[in-house]
């Protein structure tokens, strides 16, 4: 997900996801099939869900997420419950709280089962209802992180992953683009169309989606038999296609580096999105100026490796962030990187490094944040991006490049379609390596803060050497190697302790000393005049 800096700011002030996720280790969601219809006369959607579970264990009862209608009238009505074709009789077999769909159940282990839920209602967030730029209509679904359960009943959790159909019944005016292949697009009598996506990989809800509005639509190629489609108001057509383009350029990076695209089609998606983008499954959001932005590279590069990293392979827990966002955030300063070289990757890593270290003067949080448990929204900050990104960064330069591939491929390919955790990742690259890497992963993700080394030299002629002190300020001190430019040549220390001493054979007292030439460091420097 990109975010727009403005739009950031504001968020934080006055938006807060308070909805908390009720873990129940007994279900697991196989599948769901959505039957949506939607009208131009007014923002009521009818549902129909089709949810087949697996019970892990036995259950006489289970929850899923489901909004239910508020004081203003808007949330999910479910009027209809059924089991295997067997109606269920409402209080006594389900009942509806002010966030949940409770059904009472008994189910023994490894059972599955098919629940039909009907249901209708205004959604109050989720699926936004409005009209674009141009004042048209259009409806776009947008669930991150847990919104999807204002408008689809489902497990709104990542860990809860399972396919998805979604059957739409729209004006037939309407074009409706959605997660996976298509599968029917069929006019109906009454002046309605269905249109039918199935993705046949598992999602978690957060990624969910649906696009229904006046759209022009372009195929512009294929890249290794993943087909890309861009999704525009006709308003945007040319400049839209055009930028949605470079998706052509980006998917052969990602798909060389890491592994095989994990899904059907590639999909870009002009839309209402409240963010700069939303990286929902090959149905990507971008939001509705996107077309014309200069940026709009960098932020296609940054939702399409979210398709690989948040998509394929995602996060067992919120507080695990970061292997989504600082993934994508440094896997598209990879890609500017292999299009227009290395300035481009320490110009990006410059502008992250200042924004993590502002960040961290207001907030002082590890970038795994374990206190955070119902406003995910506080997640989005520089720490799971900025952070998270620069974290790769700094393990790229200690395993070798090489390497660093390896073990980001074999993540991929172990985790993809599932679940995994900082641990997880963890052992992935120790392995890849060959190195312990705990004290690594321990500091720079669940340790607050960054290294702020002071330095001090002083030069001595009579030994006919230099002299340097290193001092870590921080509380806790990091281990880490300082490369160091002295009149352009470079030296390294490795910083294991709060103060670190060198000495330097030098004829002559040199006349600059640089540290972090290379921009290989989440640092600062405090470098007093030398004596």
């Amino acid at each position: 997900m990109a975010l727009r800096l403005p739009f950031l700011a504001l968020l934080l002030v006055f938006f807060s996801v308070s909805f908390g996720q009720p873990y129940n280790p007994a279900v697991d969601v196989q599948n769901y099939e959505f039957a949506l219809r939607v009208s131009d006369t007014s923002d009521m959607i009818q549902g129909t869900a089709f949810i087949h579970i697996k019970f892990r264990q036995h259950a006489d009862s289970f929850l899923l997420d489901l909004k239910n209608v508020d004081g203003q009238g808007k949330g999910m009505y479910v009027f209809a419950v059924e089991q295997e074709m067997h109606p269920l009789t409402f209080s006594k077999n389900f009942k509806q709280t002010k966030d949940h769909l409770i059904i009472y159940d008994t189910a023994d282990s490894e059972e599955q089962r098919l629940y039909v839920i009907e249901y209708k209602g205004i959604p109050s967030d989720g699926l936004i209802i409005s009209k674009n730029k141009y004042g048209h209509r259009g409806f776009f679904g947008d669930n991150w992180p847990n919104r999807a359960h204002n408008w689809l009943p489902c497990i709104d959790d990542p860990s809860d992953k399972a396919t998805v159909t979604f059957d739409v019944v729209a004006p037939a005016h309407y074009t409706v683009v959605a997660n996976g292949a298509l599968q029917k697009e069929e006019k109906l009598d009454n002046g309605m169309k269905v249109t039918s996506w199935i993705e046949s990989a598992p999602l978690s809800p957060k990624i969910m989606m649906v696009g229904i509005s006046d759209f022009a639509v372009d195929h512009p190629g294929d890249v290794e038999g993943v087909p890309v489609y861009n999704y525009v108001y006709p308003e945007d057509k040319t400049v839209g296609f055009h930028s949605y383009a470079n998706a052509l350029k980006i998917l052969p990076f990602y798909i060389h580096r890491i592994g095989p695209y994990p899904f059907e089609k590639c999909g870009n998606v002009q839309s209402k999105t409240r963010f700069g983008g939303l990286e929902n499954a090959s149905a990507i959001c971008y939001y509705e100026n996107s077309v014309s932005s200069p940026g709009v590279e960098s932020l296609m590069a940054h939702e399409i490796a979210h398709q690989w990293f948040g998509d394929a392979v995602t996060e067992t827990q919120w507080r695990h962030l970061w292997l989504s966002e600082g993934f994508a955030t440094y896997m598209t300063h990879c890609y500017l990187e292999s299009r227009y070289g290395a300035d481009t990757l320490k110009a990006g890593l410059r502008k992250d490094r200042i924004t993590v270290l502002h960040f961290e003067k207001k907030r002082m949080t590890p970038v795994v944040d374990s206190s955070v448990h119902h406003d995910y929204m506080v997640l989005l900050n520089p720490n799971s991006y900025q952070k998270g990104g620069w974290v790769l960064h700094m393990l790229r330069r200690k395993i070798s490049d090489s390497l660093f591939w390896k073990a980001i491929s074999t993540y991929y390919n172990t985790y993809r379609n599932g679940n995994a955790s900082t641990e997880d990742f963890e052992k992935i690259v120790e392995t890849a390596s060959g190195q312990d890497l705990h004290t690594f992963f321990h500091q720079w993700l669940y340790t607050p803060g960054h290294p702020s080394v002071r330095l001090q030299w002083h030069y001595d002629d009579a030994n006919s050497a230099l002299f340097i002190t290193t001092t870590q300020l921080q509380p806790i001190p990091f281990e880490f190697p300082l490369e160091l430019s002295i009149d352009g040549k470079p030296y390294t220390i490795q910083l294991t302790t709060k103060t670190n001493f060198l000495r330097i054979p030098l004829i002559a007292e040199p006349t600059t000393i640089v540290p972090d030439p290379n921009v290989d460091l989440l640092a600062d420097f405090k470098m007093p005049e030398h004596h």
